[in-house]
């Protein structure tokens, strides 16, 4: 028997168990639509997404040992590679042209060189945002290096800027006057460097950028910007300023091999630092730059020795580390998106095209590039350049700019070849045209290189007034 109290209960619960489900469904629904929300949120591409700058203590520790060694690579590595290969009369006049090309290079990067290089997103040139370094303080960041101080970075791509300067003095060792090369290293380094490097790192119209389909150069470290850039010079250098008094009669026999090989040391070792530092964080993309790096400096001199041993008939210690800076300089553009392996086969082709273009193209041609800054780095920097295209790697290429990667040839894109053929060719004419330009300039001011008298004296004692005893 129902009760009229049972009666009044079940009216009741048939009345608030609707409004229950109703209100339970809506609260359902609204947490499965935040939840949506939350999802749609999380999956936004990435170039849709502000990247966080925040300082990394171990990114920053990483960069401040790789922008020392970088350093190291132009003094003492390349004063005492370049000192090793020349004669003994010009041993001190080689040297002060990488410590002139250091202090030069550093007070005007800090000034302008920087600022317009990488700031802004100009096509052809950056801003005046950060002249003298000014509106940089303590935590300031660079969006291009988003977890390092940009204190930091602004060091580290003055190293890279140092040593490209430092090497074309190479083509054009003996018989270059040294007012000259400080009024080179200036204008040299405002006028061509500062602008590739923007194009190609700083936001320019080679960086690679989806959404403005530019043409997207993969540049790791340099094989466009530091040396295809100065084995161009190099060459325009050397054809502007003619060979050297006695050259291909006289003995030009190098003073000490064993400075060579010491500077080889540090330039391999700083290389570590050059290429790896690109990755710029302490990451397994530096770790991947590393070991390429390393493998192809070692194929490039084993190449190089076993070419001159079947040609020449013996090995000599100078093909040896000419084989090692080959295949380091092929391997730069590369290193941060190929894999291992890659490097033995970079530093493998590098090693024998070099090797080529020091013997036969050089005396085919008939310049007189004295320390082959044109055959090593101008050469070595476009095989490498257009390998990058072949052998990228679309997981290691793959950046902000890039979320899927810029597989390379052998991952069925043939087009990357085309632009990187494309990004050769352009930095190849404004290197070229304006080191021409540059060059004949100076020339209207003062002459570019020393008499004939000082020549045979020797540059250490007419244009520094001192001699190695």
């Amino acid at each position: 028997m129902i009760t009229c109290e049972s009666m009044i209960t079940l009216t009741i619960t048939r009345m608030i168990t609707p409004m229950i489900t109703r209100a339970v469904g809506w609260v359902t629904w609204r947490r499965l639509i935040a939840a949506a929300i939350a999802a749609a949120g999380t999956a936004t591409p990435a170039l849709a997404q502000t990247p966080t700058l925040k300082i990394d203590g171990a990114d920053t520790a990483w960069m401040i040992v790789a922008t020392s060694i970088v350093l190291m690579m132009t003094i003492p590595g390349l004063a005492l590679f370049y000192a090793g290969m020349v004669r003994k009369k010009n041993v001190l006049a080689t040297m002060a042209q990488s410590l002139a090309a250091t202090a030069i290079v550093s007070i005007l990067w800090v000034v302008i060189g920087y600022s317009l290089a990488f700031t802004g997103s100009g096509a052809l040139i950056g801003t005046l945002d950060r002249v003298f370094l000014s509106g940089m303080g303590m935590d300031a960041i660079s969006p291009l290096a988003p977890t390092i101080p940009e204190g930091l970075f602004v060091v580290y791509q003055m190293t890279f800027a140092i040593i490209t300067v430092a090497l074309v003095a190479g083509s054009v060792a003996d018989r270059m006057r040294f007012s000259a090369f400080v009024w080179f290293a200036a204008l040299w380094l405002l006028f061509v460097y500062v602008p590739i490097a923007h194009w190609v790192w700083g936001g320019g119209w080679l960086t690679p950028d989806a959404p403005t389909m530019k043409p997207g150069i993969l540049d790791f470290a340099g094989g466009t910007v530091v040396h295809l850039n100065a084995g161009v010079a190099g060459l325009v250098a050397a054809y502007v300023i003619g060979k050297r008094y006695g050259y291909g009669t006289d003995n030009f026999a190098p003073y000490d091999l064993s400075l060579a090989v010491i500077g080889t040391g540090l330039l391999w070792v700083g290389w570590l630092g050059f290429n790896g530092g690109s990755a710029l964080g302490a990451n397994a993309r530096a770790a991947f730059a590393i070991t390429a790096t390393h493998l192809a400096a070692s194929t490039g001199a084993l190449t190089w020795m076993f070419l001159e041993w079947w040609t020449r008939g013996k090995p000599s210690v100078l093909g040896l580390i000419t084989g090692a800076i080959a295949g380091l300089g092929a391997i730069t553009p590369a290193s941060g998106f190929v894999l291992p392996w890659h490097g033995v086969v970079i530093g493998l082709i590098a090693g024998a095209i070099c090797f080529w273009a020091c013997t036969w193209l050089k005396l085919r041609i008939g310049y007189d590039d004295s320390l082959d800054v044109f055959g090593v780095h101008g050469i070595g920097g476009a095989t490498g350049t257009l390998l990058t295209g072949v052998f990228a790697v679309a997981a290691l290429s793959a950046g902000p700019d890039a979320p899927e990667g810029s597989p390379g040839l052998l991952e069925g894109n043939a087009r990357q070849v085309l632009i990187q053929l494309y990004a050769v060719v352009a930095v190849l004419v404004w290197s070229g045209l304006l080191t021409y330009v540059l060059l004949k300039a100076i020339n209207f001011l003062l002459p570019l290189r020393v008499s004939e008298q000082h020549e045979i004296e020797g540059l250490d004692l007419t244009q520094h007034g001192e001699a190695l005893q």
